[in-house]
């Protein structure tokens, strides 16, 4: 019960700094960007750290390396279907969501298995 006390205060914390960051600086529609992924990927390594130490967390920050190249080519394709060819959402994303799966995972079989 303790550590997901102590993961409630350290996520919550990092979050609230990431949210003000992003609330200074302009534009406003970049401020998203500081209030999601960042500040938890941030406080879970953090944590990580401190429990497995630092071994167990560098290997988690790559993965996270992965499946953030994987995302950033699944939203540049959702964009592009969205934006050029008007295809709707749901479509984009369910043709993406597969792309997505397929890059992370054959990024993860290349390089981290």
């Amino acid at each position: 019960m303790q550590e997901i006390l102590v993961r409630v205060v350290v996520g919550g914390a990092v979050v609230s700094v990431f949210a003000l960051l992003g609330d200074l600086l302009k534009p406003k529609s970049f401020a998203g960007l500081f209030g999601a992924a960042p500040s938890v990927a941030l406080a879970t390594l953090a944590l990580t750290v401190m429990k497995d130490g630092k071994g167990y967390a560098s290997t988690e920050a790559r993965s996270m390396i992965l499946g953030a190249i994987a995302f950033f080519l699944y939203a540049c394709v959702v964009g592009r279907l969205l934006i050029r060819r008007r295809v709707p959402v749901r479509a984009s994303a369910s043709v993406a969501i597969t792309l997505w799966f397929g890059c992370a995972f054959g990024l993860w079989f290349a390089l981290l298995r």
